[in-house]
């Protein structure tokens, strides 16, 4: 009985362990987001801003508010600030203005590294901007 314990409290420590070095590697960055930072830039009255998650396994959590626009569409694009890249993961809409990262989104490796790098970006889409009206670069 004494060695089934042990064993257990061996394993539970592991796991607990392991979260924490899970969590340990996540990098939280409060983003704004301007016409200024798209490319080409846009001259606009909006803005947002928010906080983006982003774990060393590469799952990427967090969301986004806006004002002064009427959002079509959000994503986070892979790019250095200056350049337009593809997107890599799409915001789905809520309530006032707000765009949230869909449950279980995960970054590849080269992502990763591209985040680690300071290349990757949020950014807004209009309907009078469909490349894109405002930005944000995500910096860790």
């Amino acid at each position: 009985m004494a060695s089934t314990l042990r064993r257990a409290t061996t394993i539970a420590a592991a796991v607990l362990l392991a979260a924490g070095v899970g969590l340990a590697g996540a990098a939280t960055v409060h983003v704004r987001l301007k016409g200024s930072q798209e490319v080409p830039a846009v001259k606009t009255a909006a803005r947002g801003e928010g906080v983006i998650s982003i774990a060393a396994d590469g799952t990427v959590s967090g969301k986004v508010r806006t004002r002064g626009i009427k959002g079509t569409m959000a994503h986070i694009h892979e790019a250095a600030a200056g350049e337009d890249g593809p997107p890599i993961i799409a915001l789905a809409a809520g309530p006032r203005g707000t765009w949230v990262v869909p449950a279980g989104s995960k970054l590849t490796p080269d992502q990763y590294k591209a985040f680690q790098a300071g290349d990757l970006y949020v950014n807004v889409h209009s309907q009078a901007h469909p490349g894109g009206e405002i930005r944000g670069q995500l910096k860790p």
